[in-house]
């Protein structure tokens, strides 16, 4: 298929969507480079093996999953022309994305009780990576709280149909990224010691 074919809409929704995966796949790129940089460390002398992650962090990955699935609902309300239905759904979705957030931060405060600080002379390279990973995630999911709050406005406004859902699939796919990105990380930090 030409990319170059088909109506000023068309293109404008290829553009869009081109533009989603180009920014999705630089930060696939950035926190591929801090888990790289994360197992290189892990061979030094000062790496701490014992660490166990906040019970948070574990309560807060199935918030972000169940946050998936009620976007999903979201969309298929849409499809279906539910509108209320499918407002209460990404209603859902915002709150288990903040609730996601809180946890994140209930994590921080476990992993400091427990002594383990981001810098400074009680802290050691193993915890620091975990506070950038955790941290640089959480400003990703307030962009996908904002993204979530644009879309949640446009459909108390109308304007997604099973006709026209593109900002509702874009606002999807980069939440389900985030979900997804937070799964391999939770995985990554629990199975690489």
């Amino acid at each position: 298929m030409d990319l170059t074919q088909g109506t000023v809409e068309e293109k404008n929704k290829r553009a869009k969507k081109m533009m989603l995966w180009f920014g999705i796949i630089s930060l696939i790129m950035a926190f591929a480079g801090w888990t790289s940089a994360y197992i290189v460390s892990s061979k030094r002398k000062d790496w701490l093996d014992t660490i166990d992650l906040p019970q948070a962090f574990f309560i807060s990955t199935v918030i972000i999953i169940l946050s998936s699935i009620t976007y999903i609902l979201a969309k298929r309300n849409v499809r279906s022309d539910n509108q209320k239905m499918a407002k209460n759904w990404l209603m859902l979705t915002l709150m288990l994305g903040i609730g996601f957030i809180v946890l994140q931060f209930v994590g921080f405060s476990q992993m400091l009780e427990s002594g383990y600080y981001f810098t400074g002379p009680t802290s050691n390279i193993k915890m620091s990576y975990i506070f950038l990973i955790a941290f640089v995630h959480i400003l990703h999911v307030v962009a996908g709280l904002i993204s979530l709050l644009v879309v949640l406005v446009q459909q108390d406004r109308g304007k997604y149909t099973s006709e026209n859902m593109l900002g509702l699939e874009l606002g999807a796919t980069f939440w389900h990224f985030l979900d997804f990105l937070w799964v391999y990380l939770i995985l990554f930090m629990f199975f690489v010691k």
